[in-house]
């Protein structure tokens, strides 16, 4: 992806932190059909290997577990993302040179796929998945609710697959480019909007503001 030196982000635990936070990613592989987009939530082992290990798992009927295995991969995760009025800036208010823009968050991982046909690896696997994303809710849904032989005709229909990260690049296009006057009004701007998402944003602006 373009990235100018201002809107990179190499800190590691700032990636893996985004990554953990927005799991549902873009798995990009090269396959029989050429480019291949799916879309899937990972979860990040971080402290395996200088850059973490994503791990998941496709439907066995899926193509991807066996064209990409031992292959090189790209992983997109997205965070937050906003749309960027000229008219919350102070200069358009000066001299009307501004045009609008778009300020986003995303991750670009790299790494080389591999396919693990095994049930109790996924059953570990899922079990990870299934405690992280349940642990918000008043009765957390296990593994362990549905009954053995229905579970055991789940796994038989889909693949792990893990991925051994080589490398990361983070963007952050968080109006870092911008005086801190404008930023102040984009800032003031998205959290008007009143959603979680220009909120999420806001905040990010927010951080780039000298003390």
């Amino acid at each position: 992806m373009y990235l100018p030196a201002h809107f990179e982000e190499s800190r590691v635990e700032v990636l893996h932190a985004l990554m953990g936070e927005h799991p549902f990613a873009t798995l990009v592989t090269q396959g029989g059909e050429g480019l291949t987009a799916n879309h899937l939530p990972l979860h990040l082992e971080p402290e395996a290997g200088p850059f973490g290990v994503l791990q998941g798992h496709v439907a066995r009927a899926n193509p991807l577990w066996r064209e990409s295995a031992e292959t090189d991969v790209l992983v997109v995760f997205h965070g937050p993302q906003a749309y960027v009025t000229p008219s919350w800036y102070e200069t358009k208010r000066e001299h009307g040179k501004a045009v609008p823009t778009w300020n986003y968050v995303v991750v670009h991982a790299h790494g080389r796929l591999r396919a693990i046909d095994d049930a109790d690896w996924l059953l570990g696997n899922l079990e990870a998945l299934v405690a992280h994303h349940e642990a918000n809710f008043a009765e957390p849904w296990q593994i362990g609710d549905a009954p053995a032989d229905y579970i055991d005709k789940m796994l038989a229909a889909i693949v792990g697959i893990e991925i051994e990260l080589t490398a990361l690049k983070g963007k952050w296009k968080v109006s870092q480019n911008q005086p801190p006057a404008n930023r102040a009004g984009v800032i003031a701007g998205l959290r008007s909007l009143d959603t979680d998402a220009a909120a999420a944003m806001a905040g990010l602006v927010a951080g780039t503001l000298p003390p």
